[in-house]
């Protein structure tokens, strides 16, 4: 008996081991999520879809479930109302099929219709069911559900192992809560599950997402005091983070530790240190890595590994290592497809170098390897990108000849190319011609043709661009629209500016304030006041409120004129609205303010706007506009008044710190 309690306390010992240093610091969960990275789901195989499940999922019912669901605006009384006239019998099959339906569209959704079902009459959700919505809310960041869900478990003691710790461990992860993911494990020995290889492997990844490769080294180690042996999956996640890293060495150090704690490297292993080093262009030690493959795993290279090798260098850039790859693999006779020619075509288009690209495609035809669509494109885009148009239509009759036709990333490929070398009414003519041709422009086609009028200053034929692309359907971004509004107004035509943004307001596209802006700072260019007022006038009437970017050239525009007041109202007006002003805001106040000498009314106005944004040096401004504007006497009046309020400021100051000491 004193044997068997021993035993135990050193086993819970051990777990402690394991449990207690993992407190990393909360700024690492955010490295997670800002690399965009996302941490794969556990190991153990995934929730089976039985027969019975199968046949739900197509059921009248559930699919009324799940209508009733989308079509919702939030979680009401009277959509549980609708819920409960439809279901009167709630069985788990059901509610699995439903939450496998729905998780896909709106896990949130899901989640609520748990918790719903959960409080139905005669009936209680089964264990499968507490394990299918954690497993659903595993692949979002919804942790709080998760947590929820786990918590509801516990209460009802329905069985809990390790699977269900790591989804809710993964579910932590994906939002970026790298120190909520590691105390999932004190969890689990509070509930009295031991720690298996699948959490342990989870949490190695979570580490190692989140870039805190020496904890998940560290966390390694503690493993192995508590009985527990990492595997190539473990060793894998670290070969992974070292290489992320840049710490190579150390990741080649790892394969042989693995070799020597008994653990056979994968493929994958020592693929993952070729990937980084394809990238490093080192391809003298990727050549010794595969003879280390071979010699210490018996790993021998095959068209996987080519195939691999192949697309690393050519994403990166090293169209010549590819190639010579690809003709090792050949001379083994491995069979290179078509996607492995490609990425090397692609890496030499890439890199300028057309004519080795062309040699590759020919050498493909010969062998029986057709290109296919993609490949043609990157060759013509390609020659188009040096400028070479004639070479790029030679390549599109031939993609004819071959049977492959170009689809509309060829023909925009074509027309970008026009559109660089001048030719963007060729280019335009082309795209009229697009239905005679069979095939269908998108929204880049139109963008292109239409940056291409507008570089070469034909303003008119880029706005007829953008009308037949809504007419087509395609809106073209705010981006776009403000481009073309502002080299209209660069060009003093506001007006047609102004119409342009109307029509394509009118259209349906999406119109924001800078816009807005950008038109009624051409209007006041061309001092059009009046103009430029009523355009803010609309912004109003349009629900579109002006920013204070856009007082500040109103404001500029009224003190330009002399009419200081109506410029004071709306100062006044922008400040009511909580817009804080900037910089240029109290440049643009104090020198049209100055310039027209009125001090008294500036220095009021001043004192409005820094009570709501301090500016420590607008008061140095004012003094030296008022110098520059040859107003002496105002400036030293200005100053003498600064100075004595200054001397008050330090008297009354003095007073109190005279009063604390009494």
């Amino acid at each position: 008996m004193i044997r068997h309690i021993s035993k135990n306390l050193l086993l819970a010992r051990r777990q402690l081991l394991l449990l207690q240093p993992c407190r990393p610091c909360a700024a690492a969960a955010y490295s997670a999520t800002d690399a965009g990275e996302v941490v794969p789901v556990p190991t153990k195989t995934d929730i089976p879809l039985e027969c019975c499940l199968a046949e739900e999922s197509r059921s009248r019912l559930v699919r009324e479930i799940c209508g009733l669901l989308e079509h919702r605006d939030s979680w009401t009384s009277k959509l549980e109302a609708q819920l409960r006239h439809r279901v009167r019998i709630l069985t788990s099959p059901q509610v699995r099929a439903v939450l496998r339906a729905q998780a896909q569209k709106d896990a949130r959704a899901a989640f609520e219709f748990f918790c719903w079902a959960d409080r139905q009459w005669r009936y209680r959700h089964a264990p499968e069911v507490f394990d299918e919505m954690l497993y659903l809310l595993s692949r979002t960041r919804l942790h709080d559900p998760a947590r929820r869900v786990m918590r509801l478990m516990i209460r009802r003691g329905i069985r809990r192992g390790s699977q269900q710790f790591a989804h809710l461990m993964l579910c932590y992860s994906r939002a970026g809560k790298l120190r909520s993911a590691m105390r999932v494990l004190q969890l689990m020995q509070k509930d009295g599950c031991a720690p298996d290889i699948s959490i342990c492997n989870m949490a190695v990844n979570v580490l190692v997402v989140a870039g805190r490769v020496d904890k998940a080294l560290e966390f390694s180690e503690r493993m192995r005091r508590v009985g527990v042996e990492p595997d190539v999956v473990t060793y894998n996640c670290l070969i992974k983070g070292l290489c992320d890293a840049r710490r190579v060495v150390d990741a080649l150090e790892m394969i042989d530790a693995m070799l020597k704690n008994g653990c056979s490297p994968d493929k994958v292993s020592y693929f993952t240190v070729m990937s980084f080093l394809c990238k490093e262009r080192r391809v003298a030690k990727v050549r010794s890595l595969l003879e280390r493959m071979m010699n210490d795993a018996g790993l021998f290279p095959d068209q996987v590994t080519y195939n691999m090798l192949i697309h690393a260098l050519s994403k990166h850039g090293h169209a010549d290592e590819a190639l010579e790859f690809l003709k090792e693999s050949e001379g083994k006779r491995f069979r290179v497809d078509e996607v492995g020619y490609s990425a090397v075509v692609h890496s030499f288009c890439l890199n300028g170098r057309m004519m080795e690209a062309k040699d590759i495609v020919g050498k493909m035809i010969s062998k029986g390897c057709q290109p296919d669509v993609v490949t043609y494109s990157a060759v013509v885009d390609g020659f188009c990108r040096i400028g070479e148009i004639n070479q790029a239509r030679k390549m599109m009759k031939q993609m004819y000849r071959n049977g492959c036709k170009p689809n509309t990333v060829t023909h925009t490929a074509l027309l970008n190319g026009l559109c660089k070398v001048g030719k963007t009414s060729e280019a335009w003519e082309l795209l009229n011609k697009s239905e005679e041709e069979w095939w269908t422009p998108s929204n880049i086609t139109y963008s292109v043709v239409m940056h291409g009028f507008r570089r070469e200053g034909k303003l008119k034929e880029s706005c007829d661009v953008v009308v037949q692309m809504l007419q087509k359907g395609f809106f073209p971004t705010t981006v776009e629209i403000n481009l073309l509004i502002h080299a209209l107004c660069k060009e003093g035509k506001p007006a047609e500016a102004k119409d342009f943004m109307e029509q394509c307001q009118s259209k349906g596209c999406s119109i924001n304030v800078i816009n807005f802006t950008t038109v009624i700072h051409g209007f006041t260019r061309q001092g059009d006041l009046e103009s430029a007022l009523s355009l803010l006038d609309d912004m109003y009437l349009s629900n579109r409120h002006p920013d204070v970017v856009t007082y500040t050239v109103v404001v500029d525009a009224l003190g330009k004129k002399g009419k200081l007041k109506e410029a004071t109202e709306l100062v006044e007006k922008m400040l009511n609205r909580g817009l804080i002003p900037t910089p240029v805001t109290y440049r643009t106040v104090i020198h049209r303010y100055c310039e027209k000498g009125k001090v008294e009314e500036l220095l009021n106005l001043l004192e409005k706007m820094l009570a709501r944004q301090v500016f420590s040096s607008a008061y140095n401004q004012v003094i030296e506009k008022l110098c520059a504007f040859g107003k002496l006497s105002e400036a030293y009046n200005l100053l003498s008044k600064l100075l004595q309020d200054l001397c008050n400021v330090q008297v009354d100051a003095m007073s109190d710190l005279l009063q604390l000491g009494e």
